[in-house]
């Protein structure tokens, strides 16, 4: 079956959300497959944002395993504590960064990376998985982002 998303531009970042969040719960709805969707919001919030990378890293044997993803190729495995991705799992809570080459511990996947923002995603209490995006532009992420991608993450059923 084939889906077609309704990609708004020149309006504000939130109207973007707000236009796309219902998009993508009716594309993962129904669908069990953890794989499918993250795949398919990866892909959704790469064509609507246009951003750099977008992805998904799983936690696997006590290590985030690279998960779908949109953009150049990324780093495989990151340990927890490690880089950006890595600190937001252990602390299990959204990291905004600005500026990575100011983010101690950054792991320079894409050297094009100039800001980023990674937010954990559970079943239960316990973090299963991080939502990674970079952009090209310095100061990219703001709350907007942070309260949407929640939003985003929130309809994904484990």
């Amino acid at each position: 079956m084939a889906e077609d998303l309704v990609i708004l531009k020149d309006t504000s970042k939130e109207e973007q959300y707000i236009s796309l969040i219902p998009q993508i719960a009716a594309l993962i709805n129904g669908e069990p497959d953890l794989t499918a969707n993250l795949a398919n919001i990866a892909a959704a919030l790469k064509e609507q944002f246009n951003w750099f990378w977008v992805g998904f890293y799983l936690v696997r044997s006590n290590e985030l395993v690279l998960g779908p993803f949109q953009g150049p190729v990324a780093c495989t495995r990151i340990q927890k504590g490690r880089g950006v991705c890595g600190t937001s799992w252990q602390r299990a809570e959204t990291v905004i960064v600005p500026d990575v080459d100011e983010f101690p511990g950054h792991i320079a996947c894409a050297s094009a990376s100039r800001s980023e923002i990674v937010l954990p995603f559970f079943n239960g209490n316990e973090v299963i998985g991080v939502l990674d995006v970079d952009s090209e532009h310095l100061s990219h992420f703001d709350e907007i982002d942070a309260v949407y991608l929640r939003k985003i993450l929130n309809l994904i059923s484990i």
